[in-house]
């Protein structure tokens, strides 16, 4: 922020936002759908009459509360909101129920299944997905080995795998199934020599090879553990030239042909058994092989036929194909590989890597081992997300655990049997261009579940549904009345639609954009158009210009303590219209007279005048907040003393000018000082006790009231001086001083 425009805001109290501006009135929406676009804070008011003279049509979008300042009532604001409906919501459920063995496609894992969404621009609509692993989950586990010639002992201890993985897995699940497959390398140069005799023998003369291939089906998916031993233990080694192999080409034939592998839709294990590293997408231009991976399926008789056709897949490729059908990846690979394929794995999620044995004899405990760890990890996918809209996860997992961002995406440690919940997300910003809904998917990796979400998008306001067209009050017809403002037809602009385009500059109707024949234009604080002026905006979105000439404005008035009308009132048109008890050109004077009251209940304790919260003293020899303070004066008692014994007694300095100067106060003669008023009988009172001429006591109360009147109650009965007592201890204050020092002790 511009240090100038940092001083601005501190001296008026304004915050960066304010002086930003706000989405909504940045916006300059035209109509009331272009408004609740702008932010899900925005609304419009539909009201006819809000628009004061001068003022923009894009006015009437503000936020509610702005709106609402300006005069425009709750029940004329359009301010939709969106929803979240529930359409589909089976409970989850466990691989048996009431007794009975579900199939794979009635258990239920993940709930709701299907929600609808109204999204408004910018609000973020918010719902819950509850995940549990259900027990006895089926398992499809396909095995796909490398099988070039350093593989030879791996394949020995395969060929028992079937029943023995078999027997494993049953402690996991009573429904598993296994394949196997194989693979080499792509059948050009130069990656396999294309002599005659190589072609049928890759090894050396001594070792009897297979010929080689690309990938080959040996066993689709099977339950029979010993089939999968029987045609496992016929299979041949077979030979390449060089080090890395074709293993991403299998990989994607696996996971494409799911007819012919024969997964169903379970959990799908695929564990890829190599020593060695991988081609990727471009190593196919060695042998000249150009074309991109098409990610299909071409398995004829169980054999992949187009790897001279197709370059290799990229790793991209595979994950999205691996995520399309819900395939977890377990890399069994020698310890040579482990950094390679440990990277590989960063890379598709839901995968898991195992160092194998030089000759594959832990695979089993590989296989378990990696199965357990990626089952008990849980990660939501999304699929791809429509324009504008965007999507966050919060995850609520086992021991309270919670996580947001990426991390919101998953939980780990679940056994079977946990429950784990997400709260997601869903905000679109504006509408699509199509203003259609759209649908998405959210399913957690590895899983054949998911759950859809359709996206209907808030675009209009309900108004505009009444919208009349070619409506009388958009000048003849030129437009759609339409939530209060007019839509113009096109061609048309101007407020009600009251010009043409062709006419938006001409002299004659700049002419009425002038005040008084002036030289200025809107006053400079506008633009003419279709000869009525359009006020600017100003970046503070609390400041407007108005008027018909844009003349007004609400900031230019009188400040006081740095505050436009000192905060207690509002600026219409440079002038200052203030709130109740409030008065002066900047609002700074108080007409409340409380802060005027002195301890006596009246205002400037009757000697001075209320002006703007504040005495000023009548009487110059007082002062303070409310004329109790005398410096210069005799004490109260002192000072009337000769009047009330002129009065009462007819003695004294001044009873020959008695009449003339002592008649300000009502005198009321008490029999003993006994009956004299008591300081609770009175606001506020004076106690007297004074000498006469004859050194005899003489006993008055001075008091005035709240109308001003002096009242004096006096003891007909004097004392004498006798009974004045020379102890001082009456008299000393809680300073321990005689009188506070501020008097003289006389008579206790």
């Amino acid at each position: 922020m511009d240090v100038r425009l940092l001083l601005i805001s501190v001296l008026l109290g304004l915050s960066r936002a304010q002086l930003d501006g706000n989405e909504c009135t940045k916006a300059s929406a035209q109509s009331c759908g272009e408004c609740i676009q702008a932010g899900e804070k925005c609304g419009w008011c539909t009201d006819e009459d809000f628009l004061k003279q001068g003022e923009q049509k894009s006015t009437r979008c503000d936020e509610i509360e702005a709106l609402i300042t300006k005069g425009c009532s709750k029940a004329s604001i359009e301010d939709p909101r969106g929803t979240v409906t529930v359409n589909k919501n089976q409970a989850l459920t466990d691989r048996t129920k009431d007794g009975v063995k579900l199939k794979p496609d009635q258990i239920t894992q993940i709930q709701p299944q299907k929600l609808t969404l109204d999204l408004r621009s910018g609000e973020a609509q918010t719902f819950n997905l509850t995940f549990k692993r259900a027990e006895d989950y089926p398992i499809d586990l396909y095995y796909l080995m490398d099988l070039s010639y350093s593989m030879k002992d791996d394949l020995e201890n395969v060929k028992n795998l079937g029943t023995d993985l078999m027997f494993e897995m049953q402690k996991i699940t009573s429904d598993f199934r296994i394949g196997f497959g194989s693979f080499v390398e792509k059948t050009v140069m130069p990656y396999i020599s294309t002599t005659p005799a190589k072609l049928l023998n890759p090894c050396t003369s001594d070792q009897n090879c297979t010929s080689p291939f690309s990938y080959k089906n040996v066993l689709s998916l099977t339950a029979d553990g010993s089939q999968f031993n029987n045609l496992v233990s016929k299979q041949q080694i077979s030979g390449n030239l060089d080090s890395p192999e074709g293993g991403f080409d299998a990989i994607m034939q696996v996971t494409v042909c799911a007819n012919q592998i024969g997964w169903r839709n379970v959990t799908r294990l695929l564990v890829f058994s190599t020593d060695a590293g991988f081609h990727f997408a471009g190593d196919g231009k060695l042998g000249g092989i150009v074309l991109p991976n098409d990610g299909k399926c071409h398995l004829q008789e169980n054999m992949y036929t187009m790897s001279h056709y197709y370059d290799y897949p990229s790793i991209a490729h595979l994950v999205q194909k691996l995520s399309e059908n819900n395939i977890q990846t377990i890399f069994a690979v020698t310890e040579e590989f482990q950094p390679v394929y440990q990277e590989l794995k960063n890379l598709i999620p839901k995968s898991a890597v195992g160092t194998l044995s030089s000759d594959s004899g832990n695979v089993i405990k590989l296989i378990i081992d990696a199965y357990n760890s990626l089952s008990s990890e849980i990660i939501l996918e999304n699929s791809r997300l429509p324009e504008g809209v965007s999507i966050s996860y919060i995850s609520h997992c086992k021991n309270g655990v919670s996580e947001k961002g990426e991390n919101g995406r998953k939980c780990s440690n679940i056994s079977i049997g946990d429950q784990v919940t997400f709260e997601v997300a869903v905000t679109a910003k504006g509408c699509p261009s199509n203003g259609k809904s759209e649908t998405i998917k959210i399913k957690p990796l590895g899983f054949t579940e998911e759950v859809e979400i359709v996206l209907n998008f808030i675009c209009e306001c309900e108004c505009h549904e009444d919208g009349i067209p070619n409506s009388p009050a958009c000048h003849f017809g030129n437009g759609t009345l339409e939530c209060g403002a007019c839509r113009c037809n096109e061609g048309r602009i101007g407020r009600v639609c009251e010009c043409s385009k062709d006419e938006v500059r001409t002299e004659d109707l700049d002419a009425n954009c002038r005040m008084d024949n002036g030289t200025d234009i809107c006053s400079n604080n506008g633009d003419c158009v279709c000869g009525t002026c359009e006020c600017k905006k100003r970046d503070n979105p609390e400041e407007r210009y108005s008027g018909k000439f844009c003349e007004c404005d609400n900031f230019n008035c009188d400040r006081s303590n740095n505050k436009l009308c000192g905060g207690h009132g509002r600026c219409e048109c440079r002038k200052c219209i203030c709130d109740a008890n409030y008065t002066g050109s900047a609002c700074d004077c108080s007409l409340d007279t409380s802060t005027c009251l002195a301890s006596n209940k009246q205002i400037c304790n009757g000697r001075g005048i209320c002006e703007c919260g504040v005495c000023k003293c009548t009487d110059s020899k007082f002062q303070g907040p409310t004329c109790e303070i005398c410096p210069t004066c005799p004490g109260v008692c002192t000072e009337h003393k000769d009047c009330v014994q002129c009065r009462a007694f007819g003695t004294g300095d001044k009873k020959d000018t008695c009449e003339k100067e002592c008649s300000y106060f009502n005198l009321i003669i008490k029999k003993k000082k006994e009956e004299l008023p008591q300081p609770n009988d009175q606001p506020y009172i004076n106690h007297c006790k004074e000498r006469d001429a004859n050194d005899c006591w003489f006993f008055f109360t001075y008091a005035t009231k709240n109308d001003g009147t002096v009242e004096v109650h006096v003891a007909e009965e004097l004392g004498s001086a006798c009974d004045c007592s020379l102890d001082t201890s009456t008299c000393l204050a809680s300073n321990k001083q005689i009188c506070n020092g501020r008097g003289t002790c006389e008579c206790g």
